[in-house]
């Protein structure tokens, strides 16, 4: 995936969860209030004084006129737009990555009262598919979730009822970064996760881990990298 029209700048604050201040390179009048494409926490890549990456609103009528949607942590890269991992998984997936002949991706489909991010059909296979995008890493570690998730707690449990009753299932953490160690459920932060996540690998959902191939201007899925849980 790749986005259209990117500045720089510098991260100066976020006073909630939507909204950040950011001095934006040629911009006259700073800072700038930017959206923040990630409702998560991400307190330890968004510190005053970071290089951050914007997407340029081409609407008018914005509030807005910039998203965030990249960081600099050290030298590393990191994508922390939470719409990029389902984007780059559909374009994974249309690419043949998982089945050698697909023939069916469709997004946010239902299944029972749970909504999935992906059903996939191909190789006579039917399979559902929950996308967690990864921004949290710890000395080469990635780590989900950042933040209590109830929410996916529930997507996980429900892709081992839908293995039970004879789909394919799967579990797919997108590291929005590269030079991953490998990725560990946060165990700290979310017990619950993590047991439920072992829970599911007990029951034969097939949970992987990927990181990405993060430019200024896009991202891409990259390479499987080994998970511990």
């Amino acid at each position: 995936m790749k986005y259209k029209n990117i500045v720089k700048g510098k991260f100066i604050e976020r006073p909630n969860r939507f909204i950040a201040y950011v001095d934006v390179e040629g911009e006259e009048n700073n800072p700038q209030t930017v959206h923040v494409k990630n409702t998560g926490r991400c307190k330890e890549i968004l510190v005053p004084g970071a290089t951050v990456y914007l997407e340029k609103s081409d609407n008018p009528n914005r509030k807005t006129k910039y998203d965030l949607v990249k960081v600099l942590k050290g030298e590393r890269l990191i994508n922390m737009d939470s719409q990029a991992p389902n984007k780059v998984v559909e374009e994974w997936l249309r690419d043949n990555n998982l089945y050698k002949n697909t023939t069916l991706v469709k997004a946010e489909k239902k299944y029972g009262d749970s909504r999935f991010d992906f059903y996939i059909e191909g190789d006579g296979k039917k399979a559902w598919m929950e996308v967690k995008g990864v921004t949290l890493e710890k000395d080469g570690v990635a780590l989900f979730p950042d933040a209590p998730s109830e929410r996916a707690v529930k997507h996980v449990e429900h892709l081992i009822k839908a293995k039970k009753e004879g789909y394919d299932a799967y579990i797919m953490l997108v590291i929005q970064m590269t030079d991953i160690q490998y990725f560990t459920p946060n165990v700290e932060t979310h017990p619950k996760f993590a047991e439920a996540l072992i829970e599911a690998d007990a029951a034969g959902v097939k949970v992987m881990a990927y990181d990405c191939y993060v430019t200024e201007h896009g991202m891409m899925i990259n390479e499987q990298i080994p998970i511990k849980l």
